[in-house]
């Protein structure tokens, strides 16, 4: 059998199904040796895909059989709804060695979605100084920089030398797996800068700490929002960074890895409501938790279709003596939404990384309200052309063009304006906004359209 990393980088698409076959057949034929020469080279990450394309019943099988396999990476990679399955189907010794090892931010982003009695099982495996500092991290805000910290800080006194920084970090059997800075704090435990691994091991012993530090320094306190964290690691390219209790002393250092991964989610979210999807769906979930997860928007939907449909009963006889118009009027609503789609689109993500603010809006607004009329007066002019030649009349042509000019411009406008309304509401602009956007280019292209035939055509 071929070795499953083997199998990846020959076929380099991520996880092949070749190598997904290849497990399903070791879980039928109840083949322990083969699990665990397939799965024990694969990288936490792709454990946590394999697990996600099988079904429940045979994920169940093969976590049986791959008894000592999971552990806490594998755990963390995982979405929260099969997070939640798979720590049920371990038992209490296999969850304790899964999360043992895991630093404390790992384990916090592990529990902090599970319900109770998870909750426990996890704390329970972890020892008590672990223990302590994952509770404290679970009693700060969601989605806080408190949350998402890790308290495994590698810190010095700012008064050292490299030389003394470097002979208790030698000293230390207590480090963390992976850190980046060294922190340096006075004698009150308030960070005051920090120097990189780099700088310290190629600087003479005798050197100050304080002469290394770094431009890019900044903390981040413990109820700060993870995405404006996030946003700042971004932006000022940041590596790490410590963060302080209210009284400004160090309590733990966030990293660029789950600043990324804060980003990376906040993307994702933004995607997934501009669909009308909740954030949290995954390809896992049940049947019904999907469908109540969907409902809302769907129904959001179906008001907004009922008011469309209201407004073009108004001219129900209008449609009825001209049938033409029932023919051309779904064009004008579709090139409207699309518009408005484009826009609102653009909108959202520089919402997301604030690239539009209070002091650019009305240009970015105004300019996409004139892309809006560019474009519909090149496609003004090829649907008033199509309307004209097929059904010989000059004047119909007219009206869908300038119904088409119309609808356009208010795309651009919607499309803009829609998500800097509601982020100034407090609601986050991806929310919804495709269903009042859709809404304003249909009841906006339609009562153009008809009213326009009413008046020229009758």
């Amino acid at each position: 059998m071929a070795d499953s990393a083997n199998i990846i980088e020959e076929e380099n698409e991520g996880l092949p199904r070749r190598l997904v076959v290849a497990v399903l057949n070791a879980v039928y034929c109840t083949n322990v040796a083969a699990l665990d020469e397939l799965l024990n080279s694969l990288h936490p990450a792709d454990v946590a895909d394999l697990l996600e394309q099988i079904d429940q019943r045979d994920r169940a099988t093969l976590l049986f059989l791959w008894r000592d396999g999971i552990d806490g990476e594998i755990l963390s990679e995982l979405g929260d709804d099969l997070r939640s399955e798979v720590i049920d189907l371990l038992g209490p010794s296999e969850l304790a060695d899964a999360v043992r090892d895991l630093q404390s931010d790992d384990v916090v982003d592990l529990v902090e979605d599970l319900g109770v009695n998870q909750q426990e099982q996890v704390l329970d495996a972890l020892d008590a100084g672990n223990r302590v500092a994952v509770e404290k991290a679970l009693a700060y805000p969601d989605e806080s920089a408190g949350r998402l910290m890790q308290t495994e800080v590698v810190r010095a006194p700012f008064s050292w030398t490299v030389g003394e920084a470097i002979d208790f970090l030698r000293a230390s059997d207590n480090l963390p797996e992976q850190f980046y800075h060294v922190i340096l704090v006075n004698p009150s435990m308030k960070p005051v800068g920090y120097v990189t691994l780099g700088r310290l091991l190629g600087t003479p012993r005798t050197i100050h700490l304080t002469e290394l530090t770094e431009d890019s320094f900044r903390t981040f306190n413990v109820d700060q929002d993870e995405g404006d964290i996030a946003y700042a690691f971004n932006q000022y390219h940041l590596i790490s960074a410590p963060v302080v209790d209210r009284n400004d002393r160090l309590v733990g250092v966030i990293t660029i890895d789950d600043a990324m991964i804060v980003l990376d989610d906040e993307h994702d979210e933004d995607i997934l409501r501009l669909a009308g999807v909740d954030a949290d769906s995954s390809l896992t979930d049940r049947v019904i938790a999907t469908t109540k997860r969907r409902f809302p928007w769907l129904a959001v939907n179906l008001v907004t279709a009922i008011l469309a449909s209201f407004i073009i009963s108004l001219f129900e006889n209008t449609i009825s003596t001209l049938v033409a118009l029932a023919v051309l009027m779904p064009i004008v609503a579709s090139m409207g939404g699309n518009a408005g789609t484009q826009s609102l689109t653009v909108a959202v993500r520089s919402i997301a990384t604030k690239d539009l603010t209070e002091a650019n809006v009305w240009r970015v607004i105004r300019r996409e309200v004139l892309v809006g009329l560019l474009n519909g007066a090149i496609f003004a002019v090829i649907m008033g052309t199509v309307g004209w030649v097929w059904f010989d009349s000059p004047i119909l042509g007219l009206v869908i063009a300038i119904a088409m000019v119309i609808n356009m411009m208010v795309a651009g406008l919607a499309g803009t304006g829609i998500p800097v309304l509601l982020e100034k509401m407090g609601v986050d602009p991806a929310l919804g906004s495709c269903a009042f956007v859709t809404t304003v280019t249909d009841v906006v292209g339609f009562f153009a359209f008809l009213g326009l035939a009413t008046v020229m055509l009758l």
